[in-house]
């Protein structure tokens, strides 16, 4: 409850007297040690992505789309979204090799309360369970922050899993369950919400830069402390 009041003694939440909405995302290249984020361009990134991401329909399940059935779908599939301002479509890059190798995207994109979400990911078995992955979601949560967005959100299928277990791994707070919230592929979904607040970020952000200096890696590559454990505290459950 807030401790702010109005002449009605009524409580109206803390002042933003200092805070302005912030721009939308640029469309500027994210360099990392381990990937880069870049604007999704399908004559560039279509063809690694189609090999990276298509041929397992199990990555898909939770997706709106059903896999594509050749390169050429594909291509025209990803040409169509690289247009779009909302959702805005990213490609992950290999910083090493250059190949594309999964997708990610801002989107419901609310400059006038300074809230902006992540979502659209798609990680290929490069990213996935990779350092990669977890600094392209470092990078992209420190841009909405650093353009001054007060609030990132994550959602997905409640039925999802991974997509829970990784939103918790990142620092996101779980909120709750949006029930009967899409129909999609013809069934129900419900949508389990999680956030991070502009409050929060730079203790995640140093767990972050932390997690991932090279001293963090022995020499097979393997982490040494975990994310949990380098901001503090344990992430809020999933419950």
């Amino acid at each position: 409850m807030s401790d702010r009041v109005n002449p009605y003694g009524q409580p109206i939440g803390r002042a933003l007297a200092e805070w302005s909405p912030p721009l939308p995302p640029p469309r500027d290249a994210m360099q990392g040690r381990f990937c880069r984020i870049e604007p999704l361009d399908a004559e560039r990134h279509a063809g690694d992505l189609f090999a990276a991401l298509a041929h397992d329909p199990a990555r898909w399940t939770y997706l709106p789309a059903e896999p594509p059935a050749d390169e050429a779908e594909y291509r025209a599939r990803l040409a169509a979204i690289a247009a779009s301002r909302d959702p805005m479509h990213h490609a992950i890059l290999d910083a090493v090799s250059g190949r594309a190798i999964g997708l990610a995207a801002y989107l419901r994109i609310e400059p006038t309360h300074g809230c902006i979400e992540v979502g659209h990911i798609q990680f290929g078995p490069g990213l996935a369970r990779h350092p990669a992955g977890t600094e392209a979601m470092a990078l992209m949560m420190g841009r909405a922050f650093a353009l001054g967005y007060r609030r990132y959100e994550w959602k997905c299928d409640s039925l999802n899993a991974p997509s829970r277990a990784a939103a918790l791994r990142y620092g996101f707070t779980f909120e709750g369950i949006f029930r009967n919230a899409i129909v999609t592929k013809g069934r129900s979904r419900d949508t389990a919400w999680f956030s991070v607040t502009d409050a929060e970020w730079p203790r995640l952000r140093a767990a972050f830069t932390a997690w991932l200096a090279p001293e963090n890696f022995d020499d097979e590559g393997r982490q040494r402390r975990s994310l949990a454990d380098l901001r503090g505290r344990s992430p809020v459950s999933d419950v």
